[in-house]
């Protein structure tokens, strides 16, 4: 590791003890979760599709919002029951007749539940935000912080595993019992509105693949080793949009793009020994 004192940033070497305010990760786990037929909830365009057709596809995925909900665990102290409800919006393919393809959306929601270390804390937490008044407060305003741990989700796109069509679906990993369950946040990112549930009609039901993260923090004070820290030295550089060619002949040219990792690169040389 390089000493620094000879950074190019020139911080003379002033060793000072500093006391900051963070986020202590106490557990954390990592999941790679397969829901098997999740019912997607459609809007009366897209029902009207699958009443016609079941050669359907997925075309995109995406996260539109995760509901966290924490309980602690009986008899346990310390640890906490973590409910993660995924709300996944879907673009689907639907093949109508033979060459003409018609895209419509959903949403499908899938939960699951674990179980985490999140300590204790018997702490009243009052916070004050600057610009805010403090000191005199309208009744009714609450400055108390829940002394509840944090739970955070990282989670990617899921990937599509399966589509079919079907009047009902037995064991099928669905969260809510209608689309009135489904929250008005939900909604509102949505480009469609769904349509009411019929017992008659046809549903459409996904396998998903989800890769997420999940941890639980409290606040917690450190004292940590610093230096100071001076003036970069680099000069900021302002794009010439008389002369945008100029600007684009500094960029690097992106090697690694043309030039997709092998399965050997991915899994770390580690394979069959193939060449």
């Amino acid at each position: 590791m390089a000493d620094i004192k000879n950074s190019s940033h020139g911080c003379n070497n002033t060793n000072e003890k500093v006391c900051v305010d963070c986020n202590r990760i106490l557990d954390s786990c990592r999941d790679k979760d397969c829901f098997e037929d999740v019912r997607v909830y459609l809007s009366s365009f897209g029902q009207d599709i699958i009443e016609k057709t079941s050669n359907i596809r997925v075309k995109k995925t995406k996260v539109v919002w995760t509901y966290l909900g924490l309980e602690p665990v009986q008899f346990n102290r310390g640890f906490y029951q973590i409910s993660v409800r995924f709300y996944t919006k879907i673009v689907f393919e639907a093949c109508l007749c033979p060459g003409k393809v018609q895209e419509f959306e959903g949403v499908a929601v899938a939960e699951k539940r674990i179980i985490l270390y999140g300590s204790e804390g018997n702490v009243n937490i009052f916070k004050c935000e600057a610009g805010e008044q403090c000191f005199c407060e309208c009744p009714g305003t609450d400055q108390i912080m829940s002394n509840a741990p944090t739970v955070v989700c990282e989670v990617t796109d899921p990937i599509a595993l399966t589509v079919k069509v079907a009047k009902d679906v037995p064991n099928c990993c669905c969260c809510c019992c209608s689309v009135d369950d489904i929250p008005k946040k939900v909604c509102d990112r949505l480009d469609f509105t769904l349509c009411d549930d019929d017992y008659d009609m046809k549903k459409l039901y996904v396998s998903l693949g989800f890769f997420s993260v999940i941890r639980i923090e409290r606040p917690a004070q450190y004292i940590i080793s610093a230096q100071e820290y001076t003036v970069p030295d680099k000069v900021c550089v302002e794009t010439n949009e008389e002369d945008p060619c100029s600007t684009f002949a500094k960029m690097s040219f992106p090697i690694n793009e043309f030039y997709p990792p092998s399965y050997r690169d991915l899994s770390g040389g580690i394979g069959c020994g193939c060449k």
